[in-house]
């Protein structure tokens, strides 16, 4: 996976003075764009969008300095309809217009060019196995939050602390199928990329056959296949290690990718609330060859 990884960059490299489409990406690294998207994303820690908006400005940074093309011409090659909106972008980046860089010789910034490979420590274990589900639902309250890498998730915590004892003790009675109790629920996310920041739907939640209540929010999860990730450790370090390794070791060590719906978690806590068994559940699809 990440030979083909690094395929699909090599064609980044050759097409940035060119429109590069993911979808063509997507096709070189043999998986699907919307995994393509959350793997870069937990690869490199920028989204893939981002890399390729930062190495064209890299690269156009050089031609500025270089002073052979008029910035228009470095604009208009490097896909910007106009000097205004380019020198917008340059200054963003660089923290220099271009035309005050080509004067002065401005030091610029730069973003490297990535490639990926895979170091295997053995400093952790991850235990996961394959799960394939009937249709079910996700009952229980939902809230639009934005998406937190590391550390707790202040909208997430207020959220959680607003719910009843009472409403969360009728949603653990309603749980009735794997994964039990309740759940943390994520769907519905503003882009594939992955971007701290970006806005999801969250539940807090359980699954389960039966109907909603009527003061309860429900989505309906397709049947599908399922990779489940268990780990122990500090929290809420545990759970997010669990996200990041799933996507920076396991994946590109297996015949599986990632594929649209929603992800579930869950954390069984200590009496002190400092440790937690985290279980995570992201729906795959096995990947062709």
């Amino acid at each position: 996976m990440l030979e083909r990884l690094n395929e699909a960059m090599d064609h980044i490299e050759r097409r940035l003075d060119q429109r590069i489409d993911v979808a063509e990406l997507a096709r070189i690294a043999v998986t699907s764009e919307y995994h393509l998207r959350r793997m870069f994303s937990a690869l490199a820690g920028i989204p893939l969008s981002e890399y390729i908006r930062r190495r064209r400005l890299t690269v156009a940074g050089a031609e500025v300095l270089a002073g052979e093309r008029t910035l228009l011409d470095v604009a208009v090659r490097y896909g910007y309809g106009s000097g205004e909106a380019f020198a917008r972008a340059f200054r963003a980046m660089h923290g220099v217009g271009p035309g005050e860089a080509r004067r002065t010789g401005a030091a610029l910034h730069s973003q490297p060019r990535m490639s990926f490979r895979l170091v295997v420590e053995g400093s952790s274990s991850m235990r996961y196995r394959i799960v394939h589900k009937d249709e079910f639902r996700v009952v229980g309250r939902k809230v639009r939050v934005p998406l937190v890498h590391l550390g707790m998730n202040p909208a997430i915590a207020e959220f959680v602390r607003s719910i009843p004892p009472e409403t969360l003790r009728r949603l653990e009675e309603l749980s009735d199928q794997e994964p039990e109790g309740i759940l943390g629920v994520a769907d519905n996310p503003e882009n594939d990329t992955g971007e701290e920041g970006t806005e999801l739907d969250y539940y807090h939640a359980v699954v389960t056959g039966s109907r909603a209540p009527e003061d309860m929010d429900s989505l309906t999860v397709p049947a599908g296949m399922w990779a489940v990730f268990e780990n122990s450790g500090e929290f809420p370090q545990a759970m997010q290690y669990l996200w990041r390794d799933a996507y920076t070791e396991w994946f590109p060590s297996n015949p599986y990718q990632s594929r649209p719906g929603p992800q579930l978690s869950r954390a069984r806590l200590s009496e002190d609330g400092a440790e937690a068994d985290a279980e995570i559940w992201i729906p795959v699809e096995r990947t062709e060859g």
